[in-house]
Order: structure tokens, then sequence, then C-alpha cells
């Protein structure tokens, strides 16, 4: 049961507005760092490309109405969507950020490994993965959410475990490297980052028994799951001035 209103309270003295989500959902595909995208099937902005999100409804929480909106409008089922991390990157508030109304957005990043490809659904015509290098023009605010996002991103991969989350559940460390590199846009000394991955303690942990993962000449590549870690000590800095 909800508290009553103060006496004296009056909710009609201010201006309503409405809360939404959106969501920044990235993926490694191809080498290439992938964010999901809808496409508008009503107005405002029809035809035009988008985050996922939609309007939080009464009864639910802003984290709540990010899962469902992201179900609904790519068509992911709700046992993927609900094993997804999302992250709350931060609240957009500009009052003209939206033309129908003032609304308030609540926006977060999710990082993942390779989905089953998005369909459209519920106010979205369709959905579909997008090189994150190579995007038009956003409606709404959604280009700057995007590159917030993927700042956010880049900064985390510095400081925690959050690579791991790219990759699936068994992995060589060839390919963790290939996260780094996509998500920074640098090439990684192969040696450095491998001692580094390796002497960090809880970052990864080999998995036993696997086979080891073999493409192309050389020596099969061991693979690897995530460690139990969540922050990385030291961190692993990205090199200065060494781009792709």
């Amino acid at each position: 049961m909800s508290a009553a209103a103060p006496e004296g309270y009056d909710p009609h003295a201010f201006e309503p507005f409405a809360v939404t989500v959106d969501l920044a959902v990235f993926t490694v595909r191809e080498s290439r760092l992938h964010v999901l995208l809808v496409e508008r099937g009503e107005d405002p902005y029809k035809g035009r490309w988008a985050l996922p999100g939609g309007f939080v409804l009464p009864r639910e929480s802003a984290g709540t109405a990010a899962r469902r909106e992201l179900a609904e409008e790519t068509g992911l089922t709700e046992d993927t969507v609900s094993a997804l991390h999302l992250e709350q990157l931060r609240t957009y508030s500009d009052p003209d950020r939206d033309p129908r109304m003032r609304v308030v957005s609540v926006a977060y990043a999710a990082l993942v490994p390779d989905l089953p490809e998005p369909r459209g659904g519920g106010d979205a015509a369709s959905a579909q993965w997008w090189d994150a290098g190579r995007l038009g023009t956003l409606a709404f605010d959604h280009g700057l959410i995007l590159a917030d996002a993927r700042a956010r991103i880049g900064a985390r991969l510095e400081y925690t475990c959050l690579a791991t989350a790219f990759c699936p559940p068994e992995f060589t460390l060839g390919e963790l490297q290939q996260v780094y590199e996509t998500v920074w846009g640098v090439e990684l000394d192969r040696p450095n980052f491998r001692r580094k991955v390796l002497a960090t303690p809880g970052f990864v942990q080999a998995s036993e028994g696997s086979p080891r993962r073999t493409g192309g000449r050389g020596k099969p590549a061991a693979l690897y799951r995530a460690g139990a870690a969540t922050a990385l000590h030291p961190p692993l800095l990205r090199p200065e001035g060494r781009s792709t």
C-alpha cells in the first residue's frame, strides 16, 4: 500500500512529464563493434533508426521497463533479455529532447556476446545490428546517448573485467584481445596483452578438460572462462598513439 499524499500537497501544481528508457546494446561481430538499433514504426521520426526503448509504465521500475521494451522491440526472448547485464548509464533530461512532450530518459548500456538476429516488434518496424562506426543520424538524442555509452564502455574495460561479457562462455585470449582492440580502436601487442591478462588474479581461468580451439596454422589456442574477479588490479590501460 502506498503512503497517502501529505496534507496540502497538490500534484496538479506541477507540469506532468513522462519517463522513458533507452538501451545501447553492443556486441562484436566480424571484428567490428556493432550496436542494436530499431527502425521506428510511428511518429515522431517514423522510418528513422533509434535505440531500443520506450515509456516506463505507472507501476514499473526503469530496469524492468528496459528489459520489457528490449524484448518487445527486438523479438529477443525473455530468457535472453533477462540474462543480459544492463548497466545504468545516465539520465537525459533536456526539455526539448522529445517533440511530443517533456520526456526524461534513463539510459542503459548492455554488453553481450553475439545474439540471435533481432526482429521488429511493438512500435518498431524492424531491428538489426549496425556497425557502430558507420551510423547515420539517429532519432531523438540517441546519437549522444550512443556516444556516451561507447565512451563509458571504453573506460570500463580499463578497470573491470567487463570485456569477458563480449565473449562466449569459453574463449581464447586472442578473442579477448580482439574485444579490447575493437572497442578501443587500437592494436595491442599480443605477448604483452597475454602476460597482463594471465598475471591479473581472477581475470580469466583455464577451462579444464576443454578441447583447444584450432584455426589456421600453429599450436591450438587454449580456452578460458571469465574468472571471479570484477575489477582489474592493476588496470589494463589502453596504449596511446597506436591506432588500428
